[in-house]
């Protein structure tokens, strides 16, 4: 399963969704947007307004620390 967190710099949810992915041994790529700002345009146009997203293939795509789809994905 391919996974993507869009994130950003001193983000605590942020931070709690790639711990909680981490901890679960779920592989994925995290992509900042303050790194890549192109991001930004990308979330916009997907309806996403804040951070983080998390794509899963198979799952809809989600925003904000949400231990009950991230415990999906980890299943």
């Amino acid at each position: 399963m391919k996974v993507t967190v869009y994130s950003k710099n001193n983000c605590m949810q942020c931070k709690m969704t790639k711990r909680f992915l981490s901890e679960h041994n779920v592989d994925f790529e995290e992509r900042n947007i303050n790194q890549n700002p192109e991001y930004v345009t990308y979330l916009k146009e997907k309806g996403f307004q804040a951070v983080p997203v998390v794509e899963a293939s198979g799952h809809p795509a989600f925003y904000g620390f949400r231990p009950d789809q991230l415990t999906q994905i980890a299943g």
